[in-house]
């Protein structure tokens, strides 16, 4: 009479079995040992093995980011295209709010910057093209506004990022 339970043969051809009835499965069982003849070293890698149920794995943003280029993507709204490697990846806070573009390239700055920073250019270049110092030139005038205009914004902005950041 054919046996009603398998068993595997052996480690290395674990899909053909043996087949017993109840009472020589579980004497077979009680005497197979998977591990048995294998070294410390070929567990542990077994082991490892069996954490991804013996699949290769990569670490994560490593697979295909080769193969992505804006030809492949069609992505109009940018979304993919921001958590895609260019180069060195810029830290949190370096990135340059586009708000804070123009108000930085007027007073000649560079991101990231501090507000001891932007006072201190504010006041040189205020220094340099108030009218009464060019002898009440309009050009130094509406030069001295754009100035005047640049710093209130970048003091806003970088005052509402230094509250985020204090929240975040």
């Amino acid at each position: 009479m054919p046996g009603e339970y398998r068993a595997p043969k052996s480690r290395s051809r674990l899909g053909e079995y043996h087949w017993f009835c109840l009472e020589h499965v579980r004497a077979y069982n009680a005497t197979w040992d998977y591990y048995k003849g294998m070294s410390p070293g070929e567990i542990e890698a077994q082991l490892r093995q069996d954490t991804s149920w013996q699949r290769p794995t990569w670490p994560l943003g490593r697979l295909g980011g080769a193969y992505l280029d804006d030809e492949t993507l069609r992505d109009p709204l940018h979304v993919l295209a921001a958590g895609r490697k260019r180069g060195r990846r810029k830290r949190p806070g370096e990135e340059v709010p586009s708000e804070l573009r123009e108000p930085l390239s007027t007073l000649g700055l560079k991101w990231p910057t501090t507000l001891q920073q932007v006072k201190a250019r504010y006041k040189a270049l205020a220094k340099r093209h108030h009218p009464d110092a060019n002898g009440g030139d309009r050009a130094a005038e509406e030069r001295l506004k754009s100035i005047n205009l640049a710093y209130a914004a970048l003091r806003a902005g970088l005052a509402g990022a230094t509250r985020l950041a204090a929240a975040g």
